[in-house]
């Protein structure tokens, strides 16, 4: 009987493989690795509908002909979403046949061997989101079909042999964001028709053989953020002057593009922050309008420049790279560059003079230790400044900003066994643990020197990959031509020696599928390998049902027309079989997580479905770490979001019942009802009352059109912490919330807030047996990066002000609008420096209409105390929920009361000119010891922010 089972089972595989004709047929060059290629079995597909991307065996025996099988008719092609082939050292080429996956929404074959043209065929996928085909030996030209693909998102052809032109059609690509077509050999003009791309961000054409004008309707674009097209060959043209128009452009560079004419002036473009025009034939002077304060590059080197280095250069804090080099400046050396930058750590700058006619040096010109000067090859190295020179005219070659390596660990450490090592970056000194390895390239950083960026780099990638800091080891980095940095990381467990399994496919997944978004100034990314090392047998065996070849080698025997058949019989049997599995393990989980869902509805996958229509992207709106979230309407009219469980999910099961047992006996007009769940056909999903207007990190973002008012703010403060001390003090028994954040914090269509995901929560400790109650629950440290208390941190003890800790920082958002860490910067240290210094004007959230002075000063003591390091010296929840009422109290008139009557929900009533005040009792004195500031630098009156 099982082996009747498992023939059956492979004659459904088989059927299963149908559909996908030779799509890249040939075998790998290296003979080693036919097994590996064989192991893919991308004929199977999951309960994902995802093809498979490892396995063991050999699906299609005598018929394989490269990555999928041939000659088995079918239609389950119909069902396949995605590729996902990374790095698997694959040959041969791109058949036509891809086009006939028509639900298809990535194909990703980077870093293989594959070689040939582009099908056309592929522009019948309409579906298509991605395709990363970068890192091959593709040639041949860019086919037009290619602009059908209306949802493609992301286009990276680079590092290939791809010519021709870049086709006009791709100016319909009215979702694409990214388009990487560097290190080709592409030919033509840049088509003046991407200017209408409304979403373009990144448009990467360096390297190749491009030619005729730049086309000044880029500066028509609306988001377009880098424009990279060096070492090409725009002989004869300028730079469009109309390029300073391009509002949100960050990164300017056209090294080596034979260009002519002036520098263009970019000082009107807010957030610039790198320009490189070397190596052209740019005449005239230097802009003298100065350059936005974001700048960290700027090289003119190796043109035909004119007149005197300008003052424009002084008072740029953030710059790191300065070069003229090869030019016809005239003049003094400028003495003041570095006036404005505050040199701490690795903070560097170079400023590169040399080969010009500077013949004068100030009388006073001393830079700091951490800033080189370059004069060789200038008439102010002559004889007579040899002394007060000498140590600036040595000549000298700029190359790259310096590699680097991680730090080492102690070598008193005992050897770790194999496939383990010592994480340098973890808290815990000598603790052994599997790391994951993975090859990360910034493709076009807006940096010349990493080293003053990587501790924002460390805590921006763990933030998005939801990982503590710590988990985190820059092995070493490089600077490749581009430039580029290629770094080697490696990611550790929490504080544990393994990862979880699903934890292990969930990094692969963000990292491969273009799920995290860096800092502007780090660029776009790519991913150069993901190495599993100790994970790898376990992952294949997960990946894989593990059908031996031997089992299948009789399948093919006997006709079409039978193995038809027989795939019917066994679908049936098999799908009973596994309903009947799911049932019992659905049994076994609730029973074992002990789930109470008294009052809450039970779905089925069918109503999630016809609910979300068919869970189609147009209803997402928005992801996290445990999956998806749809806006859903179900057979009621009930508006709900349904946040649907991903496979292999980071929180997985356990939270998926704890979240149904708490919110099933939670209930307050600030915490998110739960609808209901559905927990079938291998599917975990929570439906929830939907918040129309979105997470408060939604309206706090530099991004939001109408920004919330001061009144606002501290109304939902106010619901917030009255949602939390429900939690604490009156949900029966008491409940921990342990991941309190700006984006847990949802908000309905009068922005009443209410606190959401209940994933990470903890019951509060009851009595022991002497009816002695704990102050703490000791758990193992779970919560988000910049939210986390200190002290549970370090001690792993769980009390209710470490969600008092957490809400103290939302409110540090409110009042600044920032974000807890950004750019390397902590919210609570720098609020508390503004703070202690006197002037905290500076920092509040200048998007903010007026707002009464008092308020603002209670508000922020508040905020203060909730982030004290000291558990003890900050207030119980009870205590934050009278001290907002307090200040909720004191606002003008009007200005606590959130209008229904705007589509936005923002206040209908502008503040007044000037304040009133509610006397009464303060809970929260003004003043903060520490601080030595009477008004806490905000003026009195009712002010405007800066």
């Amino acid at each position: 009987m099982t082996n009747l089972v498992g023939v059956l089972y492979a004659v459904i595989l088989l059927v299963l493989c149908a559909g996908y004709v030779d799509v890249a047929r040939g075998q790998t060059t290296d003979p080693t690795e036919v097994n590996a290629l064989k192991a893919i079995k991308a004929s199977l597909v999951d309960p994902s509908n995802k093809l498979k991307n490892w396995g063991s065996g050999d699906p299609c025996t005598s018929n394989w002909t490269g990555i999928f099988c041939d000659k088995i008719p079918s239609d389950s092609y119909l069902h396949v979403t995605e590729i996902q082939l990374f790095k698997m050292n694959l040959s041969g080429t791109l058949a036509p046949e891809i086009g006939l996956l028509p639900q298809l929404k990535t194909l990703d074959f980077m870093w293989n061997n594959l070689t040939g043209n582009i099908p056309k065929e592929v522009g019948n996928i309409t579906t298509l989101k991605l395709i990363t085909l970068n890192g091959n030996l593709l040639s041949g030209s860019l086919p037009d079909e290619i602009g059908y693909l209306m949802n493609l998102n992301r286009l990276q052809i680079d590092e290939n042999n791809i010519s021709g032109p870049i086709p006009k059609s791709f100016a319909n690509l009215t979702s694409i964001k990214h388009l990487h077509m560097n290190n080709n050999s592409l030919s033509g003009q840049i088509p003046s028709e991407l200017s209408s791309l409304p979403a373009l961000l990144h448009l990467l054409v360096d390297n190749n053989n491009l030619s005729g004008p730049l086309p000044p309707e880029l500066a028509d674009t609306r988001s377009l953020e880098i424009l990279q097209a060096d070492n090409n060959n725009f002989s004869g043209s300028s730079i469009p002057a109309e390029y300073s128009n391009i509002r949100t452009l960050l990164k300017l560079s056209l090294r080596n593009c034979s260009l002519q004419g002036a520098v263009p002036d970019l000082s009107v473009v807010p957030k610039f922050g790198y320009l490189d025009l070397s190596w052209n034939q740019l005449k005239g002077s230097i802009p003298t309008n100065r350059l936005a304060s974001n700048i960290t590059t700027i090289d003119l080197s190796h043109n035909f420049l004119q007149g005197t280095v300008p003052s424009n250069f002084s008072g740029l804090p953030n710059i790191q790279y300065l070069s003229v080099n090869g030019n016809l400046l005239n003049g003094s050396v400028p003495p003041t560059i570095w006036s404005n930058i505050t040199f701490t750590g690795n903070r560097a700058l170079v400023l590169d003079f040399q080969n010009n006619s500077l013949d004068t040096i100030p009388p006073v010109f001393e830079p700091p230790q951490n800033v080189t000067v370059l004069l060789y090859g200038n008439p102010v190295c002559t004889a007579s400044n040899a002394a007060r020179a000498a140590n600036l005219c040595q000549p000298t070659s700029v190359t790259d900003a310096p590699s680097g390596e991680g730090k080492q660990v102690s070598t008193t450490c005992f050897p770790c066994p194999t496939n383990f090592e010592y994480n340098p970056s973890s808290p815990i000194p000598c603790f052994c643990a599997a790391p994951l390895g993975v090859g990360f390239r910034l493709k076009s950083p807006g940096i010349s020197d990493f080293r003053p960026y990587k501790e924002a780099f460390e805590n921006d990638l763990t933030s998005l990959l939801e990982l503590r800091v710590y988990q985190l080891y820059i092995e070493r980095y490089i600077w490749e031509a581009g430039p580029r940095l290629n770094t080697h990381l490696k990611l550790f467990p929490n504080n544990t020696n393994l990862f979880d399994m699903a934890e292990v496919v969930r990094l692969r997944e963000v990292l491969a599928g273009w799920q995290i978004t860096l800092l502007d100034v780090f660029g776009p990314y790519e991913l150069l390998n993901f190495t599993l090392g100790f994970y790898a047998d376990e992952f294949r065996t997960a990946a894989s049902p593990g059908l031996k070849g031997g089992a299948l080698a009789g399948i093919l025997v006997g006709t079409i027309v039978a193995a038809i058949a027989v795939s019917v019989f066994s679908t049936v049997f098999i799908m009973k079989r596994r309903r009947k599995q799911r049932t019992i393990s659905r049994r076994s989980l609730l029973s074992r997580f002990s789930v109470k869902v008294d009052g809450v509805k039970c779905f089925t996958f069918d109503e999630m479905a016809v609910a979300t229509r068919d869970f189609d992207i147009s209803a997402q709106v928005g992801q996290g770490g445990y999956g998806k979230v749809y806006r859903g309407n179900l057979a009621d009219g009930t508006t709900v979001a349904i946040k649907r469980a991903h496979e292999d999910s980071l929180q997985g099961s356990k939270e998926f019942c704890t979240e149904i047992e708490l919110l099933s006996r939670l209930h307050h007009r600030n915490l998110v009802s739960l609808v209901g769940y559905c927990d079938e056909e291998d599917e975990q999903m929570l439906v929830y009352e939907f918040m129309p207007n979105g997470t408060l990190r939604d309206h706090l973002s530099a991004k939001t059109e109408r920004p919330l008012s001061f009144g606002q703010r501290v109304h939902i403060a106010l619901g917030a912490a009255k949602g939390l001390l429900y939690l604490h003090t009156e949900a029966n028994p008491p409940i921990f919330h342990r991941d309190v954040k700006a984006s847990n914090i949802l908000l309905d269509s009068k922005f009443v807030a209410k606190v959401a995901d209940f994933g990470l929560s903890r019951l509060a400790p009851v009595p022991d047996i002497e009816g002695t109650l704990p102050a703490h629950i000791s758990t193992v440290v779970k919560g988000t990066p910049g939210y986390l208390d200190p002290e549970y941190f370090l001690t792993h003890k769980l009390t209710e002000r470490s969600d008092v800790y957490s809400l103290g920082v939302v409110f540090l958002e409110l009042l600044t609008g920032m974000k807890p860490i950004q750019h390397g910067k902590n919210i609570v240290r720098e609020v508390n420096i503004a703070y202690q210094s006197g002037d905290v004007s500076g920092i509040i959230d200048s998007r903010m209409s007026s707002y009464p002075p008092e308020c603002v000063k209670r508000f922020l003591s508040l905020a203060i105390r909730c982030c004290r390091d000291d558990t003890e010296e900050r207030p119980y929840m009870a205590d934050i929920v009278r001290e907002l009422e307090t200040i909720r109290s004191m606002l003008p008139e009007g200005e606590d009361v959130l209008s229904s009557t705007s589509g936005s929900g923002l206040l209908a009533k502008s503040m007044s000119s000037s304040s009133t005040t509610t006397t009464g009792a303060l809970y929260v004195s003004s003043h903060i010891s520490g601080s030595g500031q009477a008004d806490s630098g905000i003026p009195s009156g009712m002010v405007a922010p800066r």
